[in-house]
């Protein structure tokens, strides 16, 4: 993995894969896939973060790294 990157001030996660120029993207909900021009994946854009990590409970869902 290259970077992270959350953006406070718009609230969004920006996951950094690749170098690779970006050549299109597709909304996938909340997400924002950026894909270079051979399809390998590039960014991943999670948008209103708090509300994607939140649970019905009013808190916040584990982030699990393997």
């Amino acid at each position: 993995m290259k970077k992270i990157h959350y953006s406070k001030d718009i609230d969004a996660l920006l996951i950094e894969l690749s170098d690779s120029a970006i050549a299109y993207a597709e909304e996938d909900g909340k997400m924002i896939l950026h894909y270079s021009e051979d399809d390998k994946l590039v960014l991943i854009e999670i948008l209103d973060l708090a509300q994607f990590m939140a649970t019905d409970e009013g808190g916040f869902k584990e982030l699990v790294y393997s």
